[in-house]
């Protein structure tokens, strides 16, 4: 999520939502509306040289099913998985050979600039 995305989604009337770094206020509640059609995750990674922290949420049928997840700088991964790829595993994802964040390859870009050229 960039800065420009984040300050176009965030609706002001509307608190941050504490659990993420960056999910915009108020935007929780389009991801409950869209779940409405179809399971939908947000997602947050941040890492540096393999030490990192996520968070995910997911949300289906109007509801939040999954989360919020966290995994903080330090602490190891449950044995069900990281957050992200538990989220990813609650859409469907099968990881096959690699981690659910591999095999949806999550891991193609280091930065948001990356995602978005």
């Amino acid at each position: 999520m960039t800065d420009a995305l984040s300050d176009a989604l965030t609706d002001a009337s509307q608190a941050r939502h504490s659990a993420f770094w960056r999910l915009p206020a108020g935007f929780d509640e389009v991801l409950v509306d869209w779940s409405r059609t179809g399971s939908v995750a947000y997602v947050e990674a941040e890492y540096f040289g393999g030490v990192g922290e996520e968070n995910a949420a997911v949300w289906r049928d109007g509801e939040l099913v999954l989360g919020p997840l966290h995994l903080v700088e330090g602490e190891l991964a449950p044995t069900e998985g990281s957050p992200v790829c538990q989220a990813l595993r609650a859409l469907g994802i099968s990881a096959g050979e690699d981690d659910e964040f591999t095999a949806v390859g999550l891991d193609a870009h280091r930065n948001n600039d990356g995602w978005v050229s």
